[in-house]
């Protein structure tokens, strides 16, 4: 079953392109088109998430967090390094949250029993149940924010997605700039 089809006319961002081109002809904002509506639709997504995450208690931060250990499968662990690894924290970030996580009964620190160095951050039952319950929220409003796409166009767009992530990725780590970990 395919999305509805709407008329696609003018949106904000090509009228914001239309100024730019009669102010500054010389100039082509047509990449304005593409960075303004990611970051329009990146801070929609993140206001309606954030809506999502709260109705289960969680913050975005500490949903990031309990979905990474989710997602590492039983018995649900990581390091605050490995969490670091697979966020745009840094191992002091993730171990601040992780305090609060820990504080709320989501997550419990284990030592390992290989070595006493090395403590783990693990789900706790409550967490494990609430990150479940998030996620199968978070997947819903995701869904829902896509249902004007068909999967075929859902599948073209996360292509042209993931070649433009490389090409910024290339241009960020030209540029010097790695510190976000982006990857």
């Amino acid at each position: 079953m395919s999305a509805p089809r709407r008329n696609i006319s003018k949106d904000e961002v090509d009228h914001i392109i239309d100024e730019w081109r009669r102010e500054r002809p010389d100039v082509d904002p047509s990449s304005i088109g593409t960075i303004g509506r990611i970051t329009r639709l990146s801070g929609i997504q993140t206001i309606m998430l954030r809506g999502v995450h709260e109705q289960f208690g969680l913050s975005p931060a500490a949903f990031d967090v309990m979905a990474s250990l989710r997602r590492s499968g039983p018995p649900y662990r990581k390091t605050a390094g490995e969490l670091a690894d697979s966020s745009l924290l840094t191992s002091g970030g993730v171990t601040l949250r992780l305090d609060r996580l820990e504080a709320d009964g989501w997550v419990r620190r284990v030592r390992s029993s290989d070595d006493r160095r090395v403590v783990y951050a693990e789900l706790t039952e409550k967490g494990l149940a609430a990150i479940d319950a998030g996620f199968d929220a978070h997947i819903l409003a995701e869904q829902d924010l896509l249902r004007e796409l068909s999967p075929t166009a859902r599948r073209q767009l996360n292509a042209l997605l993931r070649r433009l992530l490389r090409s910024f990725n290339g241009v960020f780590e030209e540029s010097g700039s790695n510190s976000l970990g982006c990857r």
